[in-house]
């Protein structure tokens, strides 16, 4: 050590603490399973922008009849028995959650909703506070509900004091899939295909949430 640093101590700067990665949930409702795939998007372009990430369902409240009675819907409940349904305490765990849901008549599914009602300890206790989220959604026509069932959703997430990360028109690639300002939405087909592209988006979208989540994280260090 020189005769300097003796005097005046060490002039090298203290090493920041390193930021811990964000914690992605991506939390969706599917029937039919197109918010599914949504979701399995949101969930790699977060995964490249370098988030943990779970990919979780909604539990299902309606009838075992109804949904034999539809064999789409079945078969994708089938096709899903392995994705594990989304808890309380994975919300808790979140720093960023994006959700992908289908509309309703312009308002979030009664399973989404169900699930909402029961966090009401968690914003008691101001767990939920500063979650950074973001939503997509679904309909069977262009002029469906969807702008309004994000909406709808994001009423919620202003009562927990989230921090609401919609898309706006921060890349190209939102004007090329139909140009939701407030979140990525899609049309689906009476076959169920979507037919607008909306890959790049839900990835732009999800890789944007964790973004707007790191700079809370490191603001919060």
């Amino acid at each position: 050590m020189g005769f300097l640093e003796k005097l005046f101590g060490s002039s090298s700067t203290k090493e920041e603490p390193k930021l811990e990665n964000v914690k992605l949930a991506v939390i969706y409702y599917s029937s039919t399973g197109t918010n599914y795939q949504m979701a399995q998007w949101a969930a790699e372009g977060g995964k490249e922008a370098g988030a943990e990430v779970k990919v979780l369902k909604v539990p299902e409240t309606a009838p075992q009849a109804a949904i034999d009675s539809n064999p789409a819907w079945k078969a994708h409940t089938e096709e899903t028995k392995s994705v594990p349904e989304v808890t309380l305490n994975d919300l808790e765990w979140a720093d960023a959650i994006v959700f992908s849901i289908p509309t309703r008549f312009g308002n979030v599914p009664g399973q989404v909703k169900q699930f909402l009602d029961t966090t009401g300890g968690l914003w008691f206790n101001g767990k939920l506070a500063n979650k950074v989220v973001s939503a997509m959604t679904s309909a069977q026509n262009p002029h469906g509900g969807q702008e309004q069932t994000i909406l709808s959703l994001y009423t919620t997430m202003h009562h927990w004091g989230a921090i609401i990360a919609s898309p706006g028109y921060t890349d190209p690639v939102i004007f090329g899939s139909g140009g939701n300002p407030y979140g990525t939405s899609v049309t689906v087909d009476q076959d169920g295909n979507m037919v607008e592209d909306v890959q790049a988006t839900v990835k732009h979208q999800a890789k944007r949430t964790v973004t707007v989540a790191e700079w809370v994280k490191k603001g919060n260090q």
